[in-house]
């Protein structure tokens, strides 16, 4: 009996999965960059601004801002039939920051938040990933009412390494997103390799 190719069965692939962290300061949009683009309901933690966290909390420029996250973002997307990536928002408060350490094990690379409005709040995120080796790319959340700046100003200002990406992106957009999240993931591979090169003597 022949077999036409309809019949045929496709071969089913396993998927990779990759981790990778959202940080950023409190209020950048990483809650918001995650639920953008996950093909599942995030699961968010959020907990509403109280009283008692006024002292402690920084709502300079984020004061319409009502709730926070206090543990982490999840979400789920599927870039190719064969490679999904998990995606970890981290806490963007200083008090939570103990929590970072436990989110990053295992972290193929991280997604570093930033509002030009604030660019401070993400000087901890970048020395964070610094400091452990996590390859990282920084993408600026253009806010509606934030003054845009040439990649080159932003680059200066933060003082990143040359090879580290920098990106613009609309952390509410899906497809803007995905462009986020696969140059972390080229940036990270890139890296990789080139760690595995034998050191020219």
């Amino acid at each position: 009996m022949a077999f036409g190719r309809s019949s045929r069965k496709k071969r089913h692939v396993d998927p990779v999965t990759l981790k990778i962290l959202v940080a950023g300061g409190f209020g950048v949009g990483k809650t918001t960059l995650v639920g953008a683009v996950s093909e599942i309901r995030p699961l968010r933690t959020e907990e509403r601004l109280s009283e008692a966290g006024r002292p402690v909390d920084d709502l300079a420029g984020v004061e319409g801002k009502s709730t926070t996250t206090v543990a982490m973002d999840f979400g789920r997307i599927t870039l190719r039939e064969d490679l999904v990536l998990y995606l970890f928002g981290t806490p963007g408060q200083d008090r939570f920051w103990f929590l970072w350490d436990e989110l990053a094990q295992g972290a193929l690379g991280a997604v570093v938040l930033a509002d030009t409005r604030r660019l401070e709040d993400c000087f901890a995120g970048i020395d964070y990933f610094e400091r452990r080796a996590i390859p990282f790319t920084v993408a600026v959340n253009c806010f509606d009412e934030a003054t845009r700046y040439p990649a080159d100003t932003v680059r200066s200002a933060l003082d990143l390494d040359p090879e580290v990406p920098l990106l613009m992106c609309d952390a509410r957009e899906r497809e803007s997103v995905k462009e986020i999240l696969v140059g972390v993931v080229e940036h990270a591979m890139a890296m990789s390799a080139k760690s595995r090169q034998p050191a020219v003597t």
